[in-house]
């Protein structure tokens, strides 16, 4: 007997309901019942961007939108046409059997390869070359994933998948999603975040648009013609960068995967830009996509997000359709305050090192007014600043700790591995940039409405936490006049620095 899962129907995306608890559903129940749910979620940043991206595609199909009045029709109505979803759904129904025998839902079989354990599908899983940080899963220990486990994976991967060796002459390339960061703005629904991701469609400033972009469950051949470039944005959310067969058993416990086959696939052109991400100019190698990295939090790299004019910077085009509903179209206003979701890994060539989900408030106000976008780089340059008077301060505390009599002719100087290994055991930075993420939100938001209030009150805040990372360490060298000396020096420059960095108002003394 031939296994089935039946993706729109049976459970399978995960979802936070308004009260808070957790469910699983179909993908049609999805999007019919979106208006009732709080978010869709997943085992990781990478699924849940992932499965983002291919109830988008389906929206995009059924509903366009074609222009803003289209969309704004769409919002209005608070829910999805039931009647629309349901006659594209059965259309494809066929489409959408994870286990069908002929054509099962985003897989095709390579005969040149032969089945493997299901470590690949997951980045969360150690395999090969690629490590992942905290699992310790071998191809000894490989997984066993129930359907809808295998599903979310089988999404996660054709999205997020790494370049590296196949065993074929042809090598695995990075999936449209495993450079960058993946931005998604989020409603107060499942239904509001969908809508507020929904662009128009199709919109060739958008994405390039032919008429054979359709998504790939509509194909008969995904893989036919090879390209690297997408027929379109439809294309492109469903792009198949590699040939995955899952292979299903039956248990007594009902239908499980513990091997697939795996294989190279489409490969996307360099150039091709992802949408919903973020990218900076630069002036050799052209755009560049914003990714995590392990010790810098996203929120200090912020500001550029709202530089939607600014030609070194090619901000998410959601953020650009947000600032049209605000400014142009007027549908929404620009007082209110949306969240966004920040998705993605840090990788390095064929490995993970990380992922990495971050959430912030977006003022729709920064959308519309110039003047808080820079308001919002001073705040950042300040933090900057500061960061750089501390860093500079406590490589003074440690000379003097390692080399007391430094500053006199002749003296012995530290060696640089000796002052860098003293500066991590203190960790003043990272303190100090930790305490700054939940002030940083609340100026964020106030700005807007009160800069000068604001920016103050930010300037204080830098100022305290700033001397709150500095003084544990001090306090806890002695009393000895060699820490004495070190801690006297490092003060003074510490106040001096904060001085220059932080600049009072004309009108203000002190911090």
């Amino acid at each position: 007997m031939n296994s089935t899962f039946d993706l729109l129907h049976s459970p399978w995306l995960p979802c936070i309901q308004a009260d808070g608890t957790s469910v699983e559903l179909g993908l049609r129940d999805v999007l019919i019942r979106a208006h009732e749910l709080r978010e869709l979620g997943g085992e990781s940043p990478l699924v849940t961007a992932a499965l983002h991206r291919l109830l988008l595609a389906v929206l995009h199909r059924v509903f366009g939108p074609a222009d803003a009045d289209e969309w704004a029709d769409l919002w209005d109505a608070g829910h999805w046409d039931t009647a629309r979803l349901d006659d594209y759904l059965d259309r494809w129904r066929h489409r959408f059997d994870l286990f069908d025998a002929g054509r099962p839902f985003y897989q095709a079989p390579d005969e040149r390869v032969k089945p493997k354990s299901l470590n690949r599908l997951i980045h969360e899983v150690a395999h090969g070359n690629n490590p992942t940080l905290f699992d310790h899963h071998t191809h000894e220990d490989a997984p066993t994933l129930t359907p809808a486990q295998v599903a979310r994976a089988l999404v996660a991967l054709q999205a997020f998948g790494l370049a590296g060796l196949s065993g074929l002459l042809q090598k695995f390339t990075d999936a449209p999603c495993a450079a960058g960061i993946v931005f998604l703005v989020q409603g107060e629904t499942l239904f509001e975040t969908l809508m507020l991701n929904l662009l128009l469609y199709p919109d060739s400033t958008v994405f390039l648009h032919s008429l054979d972009d359709r998504p790939a469950w509509e194909m008969d051949d995904p893989f036919t013609p090879d390209r690297t470039r997408p027929h379109g944005y439809l294309d492109y959310l469903t792009w198949q960068n590699r040939r995955i067969l899952l292979l299903p058993e039956t248990t007594a416990h009902g239908i499980v995967v513990r091997q697939m086959t795996e294989a190279p696939a489409l490969r996307l052109a360099s150039d091709v830009l992802n949408p919903i991400t973020h990218y900076r100019r630069h002036e050799r190698h052209g755009l560049l996509p914003l990714a995590f990295t392990e010790e810098r939090a996203l929120w200090r790299d912020s500001a550029p997000l709202f530089r939607l004019q600014d030609p070194g910077f090619h901000p998410p085009r959601t953020f650009r359709w947000l600032a049209e509903l605000v400014v142009d179209e007027e549908i929404l206003d620009a007082a209110q305050t949306r969240r966004y979701l920040a998705l993605g890994m840090s990788k390095k060539q064929a490995k993970v090192n990380f992922y990495r989900s971050e959430r912030m408030p977006l003022p729709l106000a920064y959308l519309k007014k110039e003047a808080s976008v820079e308001a919002l780089e001073t705040a950042l340059n300040m933090a900057e600043g500061v960061a750089r008077q501390l860093w500079s301060a406590m490589r003074t505390l440690a000379t003097f700790i390692l080399s007391p009599e430094s500053d006199t002719g002749g003296a012995r100087q530290p060696v640089r591995e000796d002052l860098d290994s003293l500066m991590q055991q203190w960790a003043v930075e990272r303190r100090y940039w930790s305490r700054l993420e939940l002030p940083f939100r609340l100026t964020l938001e106030a700005l807007p409405q009160s800069e000068a209030e604001a920016l103050a009150a930010w300037r204080k805040t830098l100022w305290k936490t700033a001397w709150d990372a500095f003084d544990p360490v001090t306090d806890n060298l002695g009393h000895d006049p060699h820490a004495l000396k070190a801690v006297v020096r490092a003060r003074d420059q510490l106040a001096a620095g904060l001085s220059k960095a932080l600049p009072a108002p004309k009108s203000v003394t002190g911090p």
